[in-house]
């Protein structure tokens, strides 16, 4: 777990947290929540706009593409790397739990372990808290940080 955490902060390295995204939310950052949703902000745009948070490589796989907290930096680095701005959410697992699996990637490319796959219309009021992200600085949010230090996936 230690490689997971140094690799998530050696790579997001250059990500900061700002501003809290002008956003109602559910609750408060939640250990007990592991999925995340990474969006660019025209996909969160989107979703904003039609409650629903999917993109075009969900909708043509089926099914909602999430990571784990020790995930993100490598589907940050393969899926959104040539963005500047990126939005993070974290989804509240009670609301997700019951459309959740976890499953070998999709594409394989070269990742192992399982992912979360969400199945079915996934609501923006899932999500339980937000982060914009930006490609300048080192700090992504301690929160996250803290989880992925806790080694924190039990597939249920």
């Amino acid at each position: 777990m230690k490689w997971a955490l140094f690799g998530l902060i050696i790579f997001i390295n250059y990500l900061t947290a700002s501003t809290e995204l002008n956003f109602t939310l559910n609750e408060e950052f939640n250990m007990k929540n592991h999925a995340y949703k990474v969006l660019t902000l025209k996909e969160w745009e989107q979703a904003q706009a039609s409650k629903k948070i999917i993109t075009k490589l969900d909708e043509k796989d089926g099914f909602v593409h999430l990571s784990t907290a020790s995930q993100l930096s490598v589907t940050i680095e393969l899926y959104f790397s040539k963005e500047d701005k990126i939005v993070l959410l974290q989804l509240e697992h009670s609301q997700i739990q019951n459309s959740l699996q976890y499953e070998a990637p999709a594409p394989p490319a070269n990742r192992k372990g399982t992912f979360p796959h969400y199945y079915g219309e996934l609501d923006i009021k899932a999500v339980a808290k937000a982060w914009n992200l930006d490609r300048e600085a080192f700090q992504i949010p301690i929160e996250v940080l803290l989880q992925a230090e806790q080694g924190s996936i039990e597939n249920k």
